[in-house]
C-alpha cells in the first residue's frame, strides 16, 4: 500500500485551533472555506481512520465538535467522541493549535500536533458511482 508522509509538498496543511465547545467540551475551529460541510469526511488520528462532520455555516467559523468510528455515529454525534479523547492525550490546551493535513481534498483529512510528522496510507477518493452505491448502502 502507497503512503505519504505529511512532509511531502503534495500534501497541503491547514492549522485548526482547539476551542471551548459548550462549559466543558473542545472543538476545532477551522479556516473558513477550509473543508466540505455536512457530509462524513474521513479524518486519520494517530493511525486510525474516523469520521467527522464539519459544521458551521454563514454565521460561524466551520469546525469539527467530533470525530466517531462511523458515518452514521459522525452524522448523529454517537458513540465515543475521538476527538476529544485526542485533543486531551496529546495536551492541547484551548487556544492551541493542531495541523490538518489534506490526504485527499473532499474526502480524507489527518489531524497532528505541531512539530510532529505523521505517515499516512494514501487513501483514494472512490469513484462517484461507488460513493453513491456505498452512500445508498449506508442509508439502508
Amino acid at each position: 500500500m502507497d503512503r505519504i508522509s505529511s512532509e511531502n509538498p503534495a500534501v497541503e496543511t491547514l492549522r485548526a485551533q482547539v476551542a471551548r465547545h459548550g462549559a466543558r467540551r473542545k472543538r476545532l475551529e477551522l479556516p473558513a472555506e477550509a473543508l466540505p460541510e455536512g457530509e462524513p469526511l474521513r479524518f486519520v488520528v494517530e493511525g486510525r481512520t474516523y469520521y467527522a462532520v464539519v459544521q458551521g455555516g454563514f454565521a460561524e467559523d466551520p469546525y469539527i465538535s467530533g470525530a466517531y468510528e462511523t458515518p452514521d455515529m459522525a452524522r448523529e454525534i454517537s458513540g465515543t467522541n475521538h476527538l476529544e479523547e485526542w485533543i486531551d492525550r496529546v495536551d492541547r490546551p484551548v487556544g492551541g493549535s493542531v495541523l490538518v493535513d489534506i490526504i485527499e481534498p473532499e474526502f480524507a483529512y489527518g489531524l497532528r500536533e505541531p512539530g510532529e510528522e505523521v505517515v499516512y496510507e494514501a487513501i483514494e477518493k472512490p469513484k462517484d458511482s461507488l460513493a453513491n452505491i456505498a452512500r445508498n448502502l449506508e442509508e439502508s
